[in-house]
């Protein structure tokens, strides 16, 4: 593929690119507009069309359609964010976005179209034809296609951004609900004995996610001090496992409950000796939440794990996730500090930690205040008697 610049008119410069058209073969000559000022400036713009088109990844702003504009940026935003955000990126536009928008010119793409497809979706946006998309799926697709918009408008592809003209469907916040402390205790006397009874442990009395229980290792516990190191989190995606840094990107220390350091001296003991019978010897490389041969529990296997023994008790079926839930609430509710309880959780803001357990601070305000009210009670009675 070869190109070269002309100027035609009264200054503007073109890119004039031969190249073999794939059906015939026969060479094709076509001309592009710049918006080069110069002749160095247009052979900079033609070198970039010419890497550009050789790589398929050129649109012309006047043909391409939403869901061409969509493949592209996916494929640049790729090497920018975690493969599993990658993944939900791409989930939500080509299988939320594109159906709705897709066949629509980029160019003409106008803020009512966008707020026709948002009500389209939450009526009948269901893969499987059973009904709408929640408030809160259409908010994610609001924010992945606003996010795209602004890479067309780097590139050129658009003067402004349609999706700003455009409110997203207001999502009510539901009231969040969780174990209390005594079907906390009640889960853990059921759970003992089963597979899924440390994970548990360890999401409702330490607050770790599930991907960094299932990075868990013997060499980030320590025993003896009653803590352990969230340096790492397993990642599931496509099939594939992959270990990345925690959530927060930072490594956070524990302090472990004396009732979870001990489940965790016998579950180590008892561990070594399952590992023994397949000719494996646990050490500090093995990991805390294992199978019987010592390979790692997968964050989706957890899941499984919970949900069937978690149908075998009376208790409410609430998601895995919410035993860390039950942790927050627990900690706040007994009074300790939010800095202290945004530390455990691993939030990378205090602010995450007040806006999750909101739902808590009524009651540590009335508490606040009784304890202001009677620390004055007793000034002023020793004013008094003074």
């Amino acid at each position: 593929m070869k190109g070269h610049v002309r100027k035609r008119g009264k200054g503007n410069w073109y890119a004039v690119v031969d190249a073999r058209d794939p059906a015939t073969g026969k060479r094709r000559r076509k001309w592009h507009s710049l918006k080069a000022k110069g002749k160095r400036e247009a052979q900079i713009e033609c070198a970039d069309l010419i890497s550009c088109l050789a790589h398929g990844t050129y649109l012309e702003p006047d043909k391409t359609t939403v869901a061409q504009f969509l493949d592209r940026w996916l494929e640049h935003t790729k090497a920018n964010v975690a493969p599993r955000t990658h993944e939900r990126y791409a989930e939500i536009a080509r299988k939320n976005i594109a159906p709705l928008l897709g066949s629509v010119i980029l160019a003409k793409l106008k803020p009512a179209q966008i707020s026709e497809a948002y009500s389209k979706a939450l009526s009948e946006g269901r893969r499987d034809g059973t009904g709408g998309l929640s408030p809160q799926s259409v908010v994610h697709m609001h924010r992945v296609l606003k996010q795209a918009l602004k890479q067309a408008i780097r590139w050129e592809l658009l003067h402004r951004n349609p999706a700003d003209a455009v409110d997203p469907p207001k999502v009510e916040k539901h009231r969040m609900t969780t174990y209390d402390m005594a079907q906390t205790a009640a889960l853990l006397e059921a759970l003992k004995g089963q597979r899924i009874h440390i994970p548990a442990l360890l999401a409702v009395l330490c607050g770790l996610r599930r991907g960094e229980i299932a990075a868990l290792r013997w060499r980030n516990v320590d025993l003896e001090k009653s803590s352990l190191a969230v340096v790492e989190s397993v990642e599931q995606m496509n099939g594939s496992v992959r270990i990345k840094e925690t959530k927060s990107g930072r490594v956070r220390t524990v302090a472990l409950p004396l009732t979870v350091r001990d489940e965790l001296k016998a579950h180590r003991l008892a561990q070594a000796q399952r590992m023994l019978k397949f000719g494996v010897r646990l050490g500090d490389d093995s990991f805390v939440c294992a199978l019987e041969d010592g390979s790692p529990m997968q964050p989706t296997f957890i899941t499984h794990e919970w949900v069937r023994a978690i149908k075998g008790t009376a208790l409410p079926r609430y998601r895995f996730h919410d035993l860390r839930h039950a942790h927050g609430t627990h900690m706040l509710a007994s009074g300790t500090h939010i800095k202290v309880a945004s530390e455990r959780l691993g939030h990378s803001k205090v602010g995450i930690t007040l806006d999750l357990y909101s739902h808590v601070l009524p009651g540590m305000q009335e508490d606040a205040a009784a304890k202001i009210d009677a620390a004055l009670r007793a000034a002023q009675n020793a004013e008094k008697k003074a």
